[in-house]
């Protein structure tokens, strides 16, 4: 809407947005009532928020995959997405893997078989590994690393992630 001032120049009024609203995300099985900008991502939320750090910051552009996480067992950029957009649906990060004090099955694979050097890729790698499972999409070691592709590790751990992700499709590893 425009109006003129007193000096006959028009002046522009934007409608204000909400600055937060009430947002209830389930995080590894526990509900949380947050107040959330609109634009917050689910990395955002999970990391400023709810202080679950091992999703990593990458390069939140949804390039790197460092911000996997699984959103109804399926494999999401959480950079990407946005918070308020998740209500009723299941987020699994990677502190919400293990079991009763149990490693997940991929989570015990990443360490049996060396799958990592630096680990900041790792929760990440881990959760697309889980998530490639349950989509049920990948049948050779071809459809891994092309389904992989979305995350880097830039140690050199690849060929043994490759190695766990035949691994856990042999065995069918999923949530």
């Amino acid at each position: 809407m425009n109006k003129e001032n007193a000096v006959g120049t028009a002046e522009v009024t934007r409608p204000t947005l909400p600055q937060t609203r009430t947002v209830t995300l389930t995080v590894n099985g526990t509900k949380h009532q947050l107040q959330l900008a609109p634009w917050t991502s689910v990395l955002d939320a999970l990391r400023e928020y709810l202080h679950l750090t091992g999703t990593k910051k990458g390069c939140d552009h949804g390039q790197c995959g460092a911000c996997t996480i699984l959103l109804d067992g399926k494999r999401i950029n959480s950079c990407l997405t946005l918070a308020v957009m998740q209500e009723g649906k299941e987020i699994t990060t990677v502190e919400g893997l293990a079991k009763d004090g149990e490693l997940h099955p991929v989570q015990q694979a990443f360490i049996e078989h060396d799958a990592f050097q630096c680990g900041y890729c790792t929760p990440g790698q881990i959760c697309s590994v889980i998530g490639l499972v349950n989509e049920g999409k990948a049948k050779t070691l071809e459809d891994i690393k092309d389904l992989m592709s979305g995350n880097i590790c830039r140690c050199g751990a690849y060929a043994n992630i490759v190695q766990v992700a035949q691994e856990a499709l042999e065995r069918r590893t999923g949530l």
